[in-house]
């Protein structure tokens, strides 16, 4: 059985204590402001905060961000009608909540629980269109992720309306269990019945084609950090053979492993690069030392170019591993840790609007 996730217990529980403080305000809200019914009110201060807030690309925090963001859009939509303003019901609602406190605090309880009910969708960050499929592994034996995959046309791809419904964290262990992954060009994907299956499928399918021992030690760490994790579903996933330019056939390079971190959806590469693949030189036998020496230079211009490419065209960020590292993948494994773990973010609130809105004198 799955574990509770105690952070949405928790959340359950303070939107069951909102609902309960709504009820108690209700009456002295519905007899004061004039609306017939609970729905009616509701369809007033509830039905609009798509219009009033950016939800398709604003990540909000905090129900307290959700209300000053609310507000605002609610500020900015009365000042939008002008002088029109005093013939429309926004307007009249403004005034009853300028004018009764219970109506405020209503309201403010009413924007809270909302934010609460639809926290999953509203405090993550979503990736871009452009952003919202990725490419992993060894060509002809490659695999696509998407956030919200339909077959159009005999190709793969998002259902962009959908994106910021998706419940699960952005390429974590639970996102590849909602979505399999995608065989390219054809109307198939392989799902995974649960984690064990995936992470066997990832060890001995995905990373054994690479026939890197290193990165196969790799992968039985993060392995065992995901069984081992208290919430392994909301692990982000170690992605091996990242395909930075996407599904493209002729493909130059891929990253060994890359994560995308959860929180800003931030992409850190990982290349393990040995000598004997990515520096020795062969046939140099009757060679001068300036003609090897020029075939060294060429070897490093193009690794160079390679990681430069991955950070500017791309906006990965790639550390590197030499044999020296190498000699021990579980230090490396810490390193990549740190970005399989869990980080808060925060953000600059308004809260000043909460205080001031109902007070001010509204500019015509």
């Amino acid at each position: 059985m799955a574990k509770r996730d105690p952070e949405k217990t928790a959340r359950n529980k303070i939107i069951n204590s909102l609902s309960e403080e709504l009820k108690i305000l209700l009456p002295e809200v519905l007899l004061k402001t004039g609306f017939d019914s609970e729905f009616s009110l509701h369809g007033k201060i509830g039905g609009k905060f798509a219009d009033y807030i950016d939800i398709k690309n604003e990540v909000i925090y905090s129900s307290d961000h959700f209300i000053s963001l609310w507000l605002q859009g609610y500020e900015e939509d009365l000042k939008a009608r002008g002088s029109n303003k005093e013939n429309s019901s926004t307007y009249d609602t403004y005034l009853l909540l300028r004018k009764y406190k219970v109506f405020k605090d209503y309201l403010f309880l009413f924007l809270e629980r909302t934010y609460l009910r639809n926290f999953e969708a509203l405090s993550k960050k979503r990736p871009k269109v452009e952003e919202a499929e990725i490419w992993i592994g060894q060509t002809n034996a490659n695999y696509g992720l998407m956030v919200t995959p339909r077959f159009v046309n005999g190709q793969w791809e998002n259902d962009k309306s959908e994106i910021r419904h998706f419940k699960k964290p952005f390429w974590s262990i639970g996102h590849v269990l909602e979505t399999g992954l995608l065989i390219p060009n054809k109307d198939a994907k392989i799902p995974f019945r649960d984690i064990p299956e995936y992470l066997n499928f990832f060890q001995n399918v995905i990373v054994r084609a690479s026939g890197s021992k290193y990165e196969m030690e790799l992968a039985e760490h993060y392995s065992n950090y995901v069984i081992n994790s208290e919430r392994p579903e909301n692990v982000p996933l170690l992605i091996p053979e990242f395909r930075y330019e996407g599904i493209e056939v002729v493909h130059k390079y891929r990253l060994d492993f890359t994560i995308i971190e959860p929180s800003e959806l931030n992409k850190i590469g990982f290349e393990l690069s040995p000598w004997s693949t990515h520096g020795h030189l062969t046939k140099t036998a009757g060679l001068t030392q300036k003609a090897i020496n020029e075939m060294a230079r060429n070897n490093f211009e193009k690794e160079m170019k390679k990681h430069k490419d991955f950070f500017k065209k791309h906006g990965i960020f790639a550390l590197i591993y030499t044999d020296i590292d190498l000699t021990d993948t579980g230090k490396i494994f810490s390193d990549m840790k740190k970005y399989l773990e869990p980080k808060s973010s925060g953000k600059q609130l308004k809260l000043h609007i909460m205080e001031d809105f109902f007070n001010k004198p509204l500019e015509r």
